[in-house]
């Protein structure tokens, strides 16, 4: 063999570490979250409810994030421009201003958009896209005022994630 050539590998085959890891890692990056705040959502959904349950309650709690339920309504095309809005203070939750992206949604709130906020040209241009927008089962959205209220926290086969959640939970078990 000539010198400075080099062969190809065959690549290994990812390990089981490496195959959780990667999935929290696109999880993590789907909803836009910190490491910490992302551990914290795996800790409590562990904590409060029995194993065959943890799955739907740890999705529910990252569904029902203020930042998360703008973006599911069709008020921004991403989940990081969704939690800019909801930074800079463009909704309210049942007629109080909330600029807390991970603010947790309860049934029955009623989210909308401010009245000051309409006036702007992101909000002009979002009305005449949501027109087309049909929001998940679980949200009723009002495409007039706008305005979207939880109707139920959306089940498992709704939420459909890509990633397989107990090898999320297999990672920070260790």
């Amino acid at each position: 063999m000539q010198k400075g050539v080099m062969r190809k590998r065959r690549p290994k085959p990812q390990s089981e570490y490496g195959r959780q890891l990667q999935e929290k890692q696109d999880l993590k990056g789907q909803y836009n979250l910190r490491e910490k705040q992302f551990k914290r959502y795996v800790k409590v959904a562990l904590e409060k409810s029995g194993h065959s349950d943890s799955p739907e309650l740890f999705l529910q709690k990252l569904e029902r994030r203020l930042d998360n339920i703008v973006y599911r309504a069709g008020f921004a095309p991403t989940r990081k421009q969704s939690r800019q809005m909801v930074s800079h203070g463009h909704f309210l939750v049942n007629g109080k201003k909330m600029d807390i992206p991970s603010f947790e949604v309860k049934k029955g709130d009623i989210i909308s958009v401010r009245s000051a906020s309409l006036e702007r040209t992101l909000f002009k241009n979002l009305l005449l896209g949501l027109k087309k927008y049909e929001a998940p089962s679980w949200i009723s959205l009002d495409k007039e005022k706008p305005e979207i209220s939880i109707l139920q926290f959306p089940s498992l086969a709704e939420i459909a994630p890509s990633v397989e959640i107990s090898l999320i939970f297999e990672f920070y078990s260790r």
